[in-house]
C-alpha cells in the first residue's frame, strides 16, 4: 500500500462524526450547572475554546500539551525515558505530537515537541528528535480506535503501577474517585515493553469504546481525552484514586471498615462530573501555575 493510500485510509478512520463532537461550553447545561454566574446569566463559563484556524489551534493545544507534561514531572511521574503524551495534530489529522525520546517532562517546551505521521516516523514541523518506540505502539492504536480521543496520557507513576499489580479497578471510596465510574477498564494481558503493534491494538481494545481510563495491569495507568488537558488531569485523578485505594486497603487490612459509594450516588456523581468541558477546566489552574511559574518559558 502507498503512503498516500494509507493516509487517505487512516483520513477515513478519523473522522469525527456529529455525535463525538463537543456541545459548546456555553450551551452545554451540565457544565455551566457546576458553577454560578449572575442573575441575567450572561456570566459563563469558558470550557474548551473554539478556534477557525487550525494553526492557532494548533500551537494552543502544543502550549497546553508542553505544560501538561511539566505538570506530570512535578507530580513525579516520569522514570527514566518512559511515560509520554500523545496528541492529534488539527492541521494533518493523520499525524500527532509525541514527546522527545529521553527528555525530562520538568524541561519540555512547546518547540521541543515531535510531530509524527501515520506510521510513527518524525516529520518536518516539529522537533527533529526520536521518539518512544513503545509509546508510539500504545499511542497509535488508540487514536485509530477513538476517533474523538485527541490525547492520551500513559506513564509509570508508583502508585498507578502499584495499584496495577491487581489487575482490579479502582473502588469508589470518594467524589474524586466517581470521575472514572462505569468508563474505567483494566487491561489485565500485560505482554511486556509494547514493541509490537499486537500489544498496541490489544490495549485499545481493552480501553474500549467509551471508556476515559484504563488500568493497565503491572504496568501504570492510561487515560484520554477530548483535549490534553483532560487527559492529563484524569490521570492526576486516576493516580491519587490508587493512592487512596492503597491507603484504603492497608487501613481495611488492619480491621477498619471502608464504605463505598453505592450506585445511585456514584452514578449522580458522574452524571453531573464526566464532562469533557469540566475535566479541561479542572486542569486550568495547573497550566496557569505552569506557565506562571517558568515565566512563560513553556510557551515558547
Amino acid at each position: 500500500m502507498s503512503t498516500t493510500t494509507i493516509t487517505e485510509a487512516l483520513k477515513q478512520t478519523l473522522v469525527v462524526t456529529p455525535e463525538n463532537k463537543i456541545t459548546p461550553a456555553a450551551a452545554d447545561e451540565k457544565f455551566q450547572a457546576i458553577a454560578r454566574g449572575n442573575r441575567e446569566g450572561t456570566l459563563k463559563l469558558q470550557g474548551i475554546p473554539t478556534f477557525s484556524d487550525p494553526y492557532e489551534q494548533r500551537k494552543w493545544m502544543k502550549e497546553h500539551m508542553a505544560a501538561a507534561f511539566r505538570f506530570f514531572g512535578k507530580q513525579g511521574y516520569g522514570e527514566g525515558v518512559s511515560g509520554h503524551i500523545s496528541m492529534r495534530d488539527p492541521v494533518l489529522e493523520d499525524h500527532f505530537w509525541m514527546n522527545p525520546f529521553a527528555k525530562h517532562f520538568s524541561t519540555i517546551k512547546a518547540s521541543d515537541l515531535v510531530l509524527v505521521d501515520s506510521e510513527g516516523y518524525v516529520t518536518e514541523g516539529g522537533a527533529q528528535l526520536p521518539i518512544n518506540e513503545a509509546g508510539f505502539m500504545i499511542h497509535s492504536e488508540i487514536h485509530k480506535a477513538r476517533p474523538e480521543v485527541v490525547a492520551a496520557a500513559h506513564t509509570h507513576s508508583i502508585h498507578g503501577k502499584t495499584w496495577s499489580a491487581f489487575g482490579r479497578p479502582v473502588e469508589m471510596l470518594s467524589q474524586d474517585a466517581c470521575n472514572f465510574y462505569g468508563k474505567l477498564s483494566v487491561y489485565d494481558d500485560h505482554g511486556g515493553i509494547a514493541l509490537a503493534q499486537e500489544e498496541g491494538e490489544q490495549i485499545a481494545r481493552a480501553l474500549g469504546e467509551k471508556n476515559i481510563a484504563c488500568i493497565l495491569q503491572n504496568h501504570g495507568l492510561l487515560t484520554v481525552g477530548h483535549t490534553v488537558d483532560e487527559a492529563a488531569f484524569l490521570f492526576f485523578s486516576l493516580d491519587n484514586a490508587c493512592r487512596s485505594q492503597l491507603m484504603a486497603d492497608a487501613a481495611a487490612a488492619n480491621g477498619v471498615p471502608k464504605k463505598i459509594i453505592n450506585h445511585e450516588v456514584a452514578q449522580y456523581t458522574a452524571d453531573a462530573i464526566q464532562n469533557p468541558h469540566n475535566f479541561y477546566t479542572e486542569f486550568q489552574p495547573e497550566f496557569d501555575l505552569i506557565v506562571e511559574e517558568s515565566n512563560g518559558r513553556v510557551l515558547q
